[in-house]
């Protein structure tokens, strides 16, 4: 019997299991350019590329991003690599809800798809900017195995630093421009820690030390005794606490009021609780969501769904010319516009590596191990790496009189007295500056996630710290 036969089903059995692997295994791929998305009329008014890096090969784990180039001038504006909080929350979040170059038209959205707009205060007017899925799970990053998405706060400032050193050996062209780390709430814990692990890193990194000019973070968790005390002073600052329930917390709890020492500081936290929970932790002159009228988003039972698979419940139907009451229930398009297949398929998500988006994924296994960043801040001051610190200053999560009391422990000079700066010539916030350039601004009548409550002013102080000139 001839051998040849045998032979050649061995090697189509050969060449189909290499078919197999090239269409099935998740290895990197050419980053997607992408010219239009649903949603948006006509083509993107500016460069939009997404694409995933590989930073952990044994487990498969890899880090979704978008990137939009700078629309002044990208061959020498800053690149930034923006951070979301949580840890968890997507970073599609900042680009659709903050200081990216679109948004949802929620004043004009009815049912169905949402429709997509430019938002000419966004932030790649002045700078190209990576918006990064960070830890894994979070967003459209994956890993293909269970140990794949257990993450950590030192973990994930290891991945991003792989992330950018992969990133950069695949756009050269970007090598020579100054380098920003930023984002806002949570990833107050990573942001000063990337910067420091970059600067550490020296020249194993194509050079990042050499290009990073600074870091960013705004309403940014930094360590629990001022975060905690910032809280409990904001409240009573604003009116919420009277003078003797904050006198008697003060003294019964010494300071320490995220593990209450004793029972009378147990019964005074209690009593502050009271008054807070019903206050919109995030915008303290916002309705809190939980209480009013909000639509409800799941999965479609009728005739009325979206190309997703998911529908809008209107529950109040005389107020259909702008059917939000809280900030909070205009997320909900998000998880219309990511779980919509086309937009999915426009994107380069890859199929099978994601499940339902989550704005937030909260439940991603992940172990808070970095307690606090003072130490990091202050050497990276001793560095004289430029930094810029802002706060919302409605914001009672991470407040501004937490963040003001941890800036004064670094014991800095002050180089420019407090003084409000201005935009359009009306009050912006109040700043100031202290040695070793670090500049804090507070933004006025904003919350946590400052850009999107004020998106003209912080777009000015954020062009303004750039280009180094005072606010």
């Amino acid at each position: 019997m001839s051998t040849m036969p045998t032979m050649a089903r061995f090697w189509c059995s050969l060449l189909l299991l290499w078919l197999c692997y090239l269409v099935l295994s998740p290895v990197d791929s050419s980053p997607v350019a992408i010219m239009h998305l649903p949603g948006f009329d006509g083509p993107l008014p500016f460069s939009l590329e997404t694409g995933y890096v590989e930073v952990d090969e044994s487990n498969g784990a890899h880090l979704f991003y978008y990137f939009v180039e700078s629309e002044k001038d990208p061959k020498r504006d800053p690149l930034v690599l923006w951070m979301q909080g949580g840890p968890g929350c997507s970073s599609l979040s900042g680009i659709l809800y903050e200081m990216g170059p679109f948004r949802f038209d929620i004043q004009g959205y009815r049912r169905g798809h949402p429709t997509l707009l430019y938002r000419p205060e966004t932030w790649t007017k002045v700078s190209n900017i990576i918006f990064i899925d960070s830890p894994i799970g979070s967003g459209f990053s994956y890993a293909t195995t269970e140990e794949g998405f257990k993450s950590s706060d030192t973990k994930a400032v290891k991945m991003q630093v792989v992330f950018l050193k992969k990133w950069l050996h695949e756009h050269p062209q970007f090598l020579s421009n100054p380098l920003y780390v930023g984002g806002e709430s949570y990833s107050g814990m990573i942001i000063p820690s990337l910067a420091l692990e970059i600067h550490l890193s020296n020249l194993s990194l194509h050079g990042l030390s050499r290009i990073l000019q600074g870091y960013f973070a705004g309403n940014p968790m930094t360590a629990d005794r001022f975060d905690s005390a910032g809280t409990i002073r904001f409240f009573h600052g604003m009116g919420i606490l009277s003078d003797e329930l904050y006198e008697f917390a003060k003294e019964s709890c010494g300071g320490n009021y995220s593990d209450p020492p004793n029972a009378l500081c147990r019964e005074s936290i209690q009593a502050i609780d009271n008054c807070r929970k019903d206050i919109n932790l995030s915008h303290i002159l916002e309705p809190s969501c939980e209480k009013i009228w909000s639509p409800r988003i799941q999965q479609a039972t009728t005739s009325n769904e979206t190309s997703s698979g998911l529908r809008v419940e209107s529950l109040a139907g005389d107020d259909l010319m702008f059917p939000f009451k809280c900030r909070r229930d205009t997320y909900q398009l998000s998880y219309v516009w990511a779980n919509d297949e086309g937009v999915r398929e426009s994107l380069g998500i890859r199929q099978g590596t994601k499940g339902e988006w989550k704005r937030c994924a909260l439940d991603i296994p992940y172990t808070r191990d970095i307690t606090s960043t003072l130490e990091i801040h202050s050497r990276l001051r001793r560095e004289g790496y430029p930094a810029l610190i802002y706060n919302g200053d409605h914001d009672s999560v991470f407040s501004f009189v937490g963040t003001q009391a941890w800036i004064r422990s670094l014991n800095l000079s002050i180089t420019d007295d407090w003084r409000p700066w201005y935009v359009d010539g009306q009050v912006a916030g109040f700043t100031t500056s202290y040695s070793t350039n670090l500049t804090y601004a507070t933004v006025k009548g904003a919350g946590h996630t400052t850009p999107e409550y004020k998106p003209k002013e912080c777009l000015a102080m954020f062009a303004k710290w750039l280009s180094g000139e005072p606010l």
